[in-house]
Formats: structure tokens, C-alpha cells, sequence
């Protein structure tokens, strides 16, 4: 079976993006990871596969799937470039669609200048939602790692998130507190951990080690995760500049009970065709 497929990517977070509206689409986590392998497969972060919707009233469906062969419920890098894919390659002739995901229905528009605006929804702060073990809600938990304490943040955009402020972004351990916070027992379905440097009141640096992806050039959801949780602490403004290493992304966020906003760049690489 040939399988049409396009490689894009949102500020170097890239994916592999599938029609299963025109054509069969039939993926086992086994095949997810041979697709994935970045030498022997076309490599990516994630798999992104478009479908009918569901529900009268909406345009698509949005599954998202790790080089490791799981299922995640959001990806915001992705989401951009879902919207880009879908009006470049002519299943819709709208700029702003209604998407289902396996989290409810988030509403991106592919904007004429290449960038695109998604609205993420509104975010979650209570531990069940993550979930995450806690007796109560707060703005910062401490976690034990290994020996070694640190204080997170906790927010769910849609997927659950761990933001953890730190003086050096580029002098944090990443690799090595990474896989220590995603694999915490007090997150029983992982977590995505963030690590957030404030340069001043509307900027800030992050690096995200992605559930089931490692680190990546950046992570959309976990950019909104972060802004947001600086502006629950009072440390930033409701609007923010994201610097991730694969480029920047601006975050909106108005306060509690108000969805954020995120907009930022998506760029199809190739497109192609592989015998399965």
C-alpha cells in the first residue's frame, strides 16, 4: 500500500501529516515507530493524522501520535500546521476550522502570511485534570527527583504539563531531569516537563522534554503551559514571546477562565509517498 504524507513542522517541531479523509489509513504502533526512525523511516516528533469529524458541526478530527507509537491528546506546533495542511492541500477552503482531539474541539486559522492562530482552549490547574497527585491545588508543588528537590508548576492544555522555572535555560538539565519528571509517580499518565527562564515581563525562554518524544525544537502546547503558569505567579503579562531553540511563538492569555491564544509560524518541508 503507498501512503501520500507531507513533512512540515512548527518551529522545528516537525511531523509527518497524513490525509485519512482520501485516502486508507491503517497505523499500529509498531509501524508508527519504523515511520518515525530518523534513519531508517522518514522521522519526526510526532505523526499527525487528519479524519472526518465525529460530530455534525465541526470540520475535522486531529489524532497525534509520538515517534514512539503512542497517542497523545494535543500538540499546539501541530495544530498550526494541521491547519496549514488541510487548506494548502484543498479539504477546506476555510482559514478557521473546528477540530476535534481527543481533549475537545480547538479552533485554528491558517493566516495569509504563512503564520497560523489557534485557539488552545482553556487551561486547567487542578491535579485531577493533569492528572497529578496532590492533596489540594496550589501554584507550585515540590517534587522529589532522585535525591533532588525542585518546585514545578502544573497546567493541562488539553495534555498535562510540568513548568519549573530556572535561572539558565541553556545550563539546565534537560536530558537528565527530563525523564525523571515525565516518569514521576505522581503523574500516572507522564507528564510533559518544561523548564522556563524569565527574561522580563512579556518574554521568555523554554525548553520542553516532550512525553514519549524526548526534548524537542519546541513544543506548542508547552509554550502556553509555561506562559501561563508565569502569569498565575504574577511573574509575567497576559501577552508573551516564547524563544524556543527552533524559533519564537507569542502567547496570549487573559486569565482564569479565558482560552489562550497562540500564534506562530508552520512550514510544509516536502511531500511524498512511501510503499507500507
Amino acid at each position: 500500500m503507498k501512503l501520500k504524507f507531507s513533512k512540515m513542522h512548527g518551529l522545528g517541531n516537525d511531523f509527518m501529516v497524513i490525509d485519512g479523509v482520501r485516502q486508507p489509513v491503517s497505523l499500529t504502533p509498531e509501524r508508527i515507530r519504523e515511520l518515525g526512525h530518523r534513519q531508517l523511516g522518514i522521522g519526526f516528533d510526532q505523526l499527525l493524522l487528519v479524519e472526518p469529524p465525529r460530530e455534525a458541526g465541526h470540520d475535522f478530527r486531529y489524532r497525534i501520535f509520538n515517534n514512539d507509537g503512542s497517542e497523545v491528546e494535543q500538540c499546539g506546533n501541530g495544530a498550526r500546521c494541521f491547519a496549514k495542511f488541510v487548506f494548502d492541500s484543498g479539504l477546506t477552503q476555510n482559514r478557521r476550522i473546528a477540530v476535534e482531539t481527543a481533549r475537545g474541539v480547538i479552533t485554528p486559522e491558517y493566516l495569509e502570511d504563512g503564520l497560523a492562530r489557534v485557539d488552545m482552549g482553556v487551561p486547567r490547574f487542578a491535579p485531577a485534570d493533569l492528572p497529578f497527585l496532590a492533596e489540594q491545588e496550589a501554584l507550585r508543588y515540590p517534587l522529589q527527583l532522585a535525591g533532588r528537590r525542585c518546585e514545578i508548576s502544573i497546567a493541562s492544555m488539553g495534555n498535562p504539563h510540568a513548568v519549573q522555572l530556572v535561572d539558565d535555560v541553556d545550563a539546565a538539565p534537560v536530558a537528565e531531569i527530563g525523564p525523571l519528571i515525565e516518569r514521576h509517580p505522581h503523574f500516572p499518565q507522564r507528564v510533559n516537563a518544561g523548564f522556563m527562564q524569565i527574561v522580563n515581563r512579556s518574554e521568555i525562554r523554554l525548553r520542553v522534554y516532550e512525553r514519549g518524544a524526548g526534548e524537542t525544537l519546541a513544543c506548542g502546547t508547552g509554550a502556553c503551559a509555561a506562559a501561563v503558569c508565569g502569569i498565575r505567579l504574577g511573574l509575567l503579562d497576559a501577552r508573551v514571546t516564547v524563544h524556543a531553540r527552533g524559533g519564537d511563538i507569542v502567547i496570549e492569555w487573559a486569565g482564569e477562565g479565558s482560552p489562550v491564544i497562540m500564534t506562530g509560524p508552520a512550514v510544509t518541508v516536502f511531500q511524498g509517498e512511501i510503499e507500507l
